[in-house]
């Protein structure tokens, strides 16, 4: 389990007296940004007719650092586990003339949101 050295010996959990410094909030900052699951969408695409294609988002998900992702229908109405978000490719894939891949909703940088 990753951690950050504490600041104080106080026992409050928010801000006041013993609230943490800039570095602190920093560091645990970088912390999550590290250790926080990466979002991805699964797209399905197929051929539309005149050379046009088409696609929809087909689920949603969430995939973690033992590798392991998990899930959603857009609608929320589907919900499961896969050994990889590679896995949802071959999953999403499978009907005839479809293909299907992810598009990661944020870089393995996790760039910090304000």
């Amino acid at each position: 389990m990753d951690t950050v050295a504490p600041q104080s010996s106080g026992s409050e959990p928010h801000d006041g007296p013993g609230a943490p410094s800039g570095d602190f909030e920093e560091a645990l900052r970088t912390m999550v940004l590290g250790l926080a699951p990466r979002q991805f969408a699964v797209v399905q695409t197929w051929e539309a007719g005149d050379g046009q294609r088409d696609g929809c988002v087909a689920a949603w998900g969430v995939a973690y650092e033992d590798g392991h992702a998990q899930l959603t229908s857009p609608d929320g109405s589907l919900r499961f586990t896969l050994g990889s978000p590679e896995g949802a490719v071959r999953w999403f894939g499978v009907q005839p003339g479809v293909t299907a891949r992810i598009v990661w909703l944020s870089g393995p940088d996790r760039v910090a949101a304000a």
